[in-house]
């Protein structure tokens, strides 16, 4: 007897739903990539303010008690607790998708990454709560790591599935701009902040606005998901079979090795994505090498750079594969890691290079990192099979990236950026190569 679950067809809410957007029933490619990047840039908006804040911020507001390096290093602990989060958020809302609905489950998750985001802004201060005030901070942490996995739409698998087979490469790819997108967003509005509020207006009050904006860009996202989720042909995709909501048990018993191969596929792009995003703000600021508004508009230029290359690499895997593009990035990385302890180490010049460098590298190898083995996945297992593989190399590859790679290059020398960087490149290249065998076998 099969574990496989069907979703049921007969939700009334949905049903009434999807009857204000029967106009809608037939879902263009071009339609399902507008829902994608705008889903996936207001959720990535979120972490990326919690990620700035977490230099910024938090040592002063949060770990006053501590030194600034201390404090940054308790941030990051608590950073990483989002992407622990994650899987169970994804083991959660699938539940929720199976009993009430895809709706129901994705509104739920981006009133809950809102809230969740909005809710830090109201946080006092250490000196008025103690240590009282670092655990909310926690709770709040964790509760956007469960909302990030249960905003798992399945819009990009939809985008994969209804891609013309000579363009997979360029559809994949657009999920992906979400992410410097987001990151782009949040830098532009922290620098516009730094650059115009006192030291003390920005650490007292200052500071909460991009929280408090997370909620207002969820609700447009979700409002403009859901426009698409409730559509006829992507429900009837979904209710035929084709994309399901799966028990994540029945997902890892199956498909574990796909989803263990995926995750460590696309490692070199995770390990690279915070290093070249929130730790680079935390080395050059503790180092005070530059401003806080010299980074961040640097950060900003090559986060465009990571769209441009983003950009690119749909065109890349389309002409090379998918495969061989992700192979070729991790190589590239391995020679960035390498050279990144004397950037690091070379002023500003040199702190710059590291930034655009790594940027541009990260658009080119992180636009094609979702999609590369998640299509070994039969059209049954894509949908969960997809989210846990992105939970997992979320997890593995970036959820603790600044707070290791930080702590060990202060202690022990930038030496330590280039190994985090080559492991990850090691793992890549080694999940290619099993994967590839395994298709050979099959």
């Amino acid at each position: 007897m099969s574990t496989l679950t069907q979703e049921p067809n007969t939700r009334q809410p949905e049903r009434d739903i999807r009857a204000l957007h029967n106009d809608h029933g037939k879902v263009a490619p071009g339609e399902i990539a507008v829902g994608v990047v705008i889903g996936r840039a207001s959720e990535y908006f979120d972490f990326f303010v919690f990620g700035i804040a977490c230099v910024l911020v938090f040592p002063a507001v949060f770990f006053p008690f501590a030194d600034r390096l201390e404090g940054t290093l308790y941030s990051f602990i608590l950073f990483s607790l989002a992407f622990i989060a994650r899987p169970f958020g994804t083991t959660l809302f699938m539940a929720i998708q199976r009993r009430w609905g895809r709706s129901a489950k994705l509104t739920i998750a981006l009133f809950l990454l809102g809230t969740a985001t909005a809710g830090m802004a109201f946080l006092p201060r250490y000196e008025v709560l103690g240590g009282a005030t670092i655990a909310m901070l926690a709770v709040f942490r964790i509760l956007q790591g469960i909302a990030f996995g249960g905003s798992w739409d399945g819009l990009p698998s939809l985008l994969a599935l209804n891609a013309p087979r000579n363009r997979r490469g360029w559809y994949s790819m657009l999920g992906q701009l979400g992410a410097p997108i987001g990151f782009v967003i949040a830098s532009v509005l922290f620098l516009y902040l730094t650059a115009t509020l006192s030291s003390q207006d920005f650490l007292t009050w200052g500071w909460r606005y991009p929280f408090f904006v997370a909620f207002a860009i969820n609700v447009v996202a979700l409002f403009a998901r859901l426009r698409l989720v409730v559509t006829e042909e992507y429900t009837k995709l979904m209710e035929e079979g084709e994309l399901q909501p799966l028990r994540t048990r029945d997902m890892v018993r199956a498909q574990g090795y796909n989803i263990f191969i995926g995750a460590f596929a696309a490692l070199a792009s995770y390990a690279l994505f915070h290093l070249v995003t929130v730790f680079p703000l935390s080395w050059i600021v503790l180092g005070g090498t530059q401003s806080i508004q010299d980074v961040l508009t640097i950060q900003i230029y090559g986060a465009l750079l990571g769209i441009v290359g983003t950009i690119l690499s749909g065109w890349l895997a389309d002409h090379v594969g998918r495969r061989t593009t992700l192979g070729i990035m991790a190589v590239l990385i391995a020679i960035f890691a390498v050279c990144a302890p004397w950037l690091l180490s070379g002023g500003t010049v040199g702190e710059n290079t590291f930034i655009l460098v790594g940027f541009a590298l990260l658009g080119v190898s992180y636009g094609q990192a979702s999609g590369t083995v998640t299509a070994n996945f039969a059209r049954q297992f894509r949908y969960t099979g997809a989210a846990l593989t992105s939970d997992f190399a979320w997890l593995v590859g970036a959820g603790f990236a600044p707070l290791v790679v930080l702590y060990l290059s202060y202690n022990y020398g930038l030496v330590y950026v280039s190994a985090y960087l080559l492991s990850g490149v090691v793992c890549t290249l080694l999940a290619l190569k099993i994967n590839r065998s395994l298709e050979t076998r099959g």
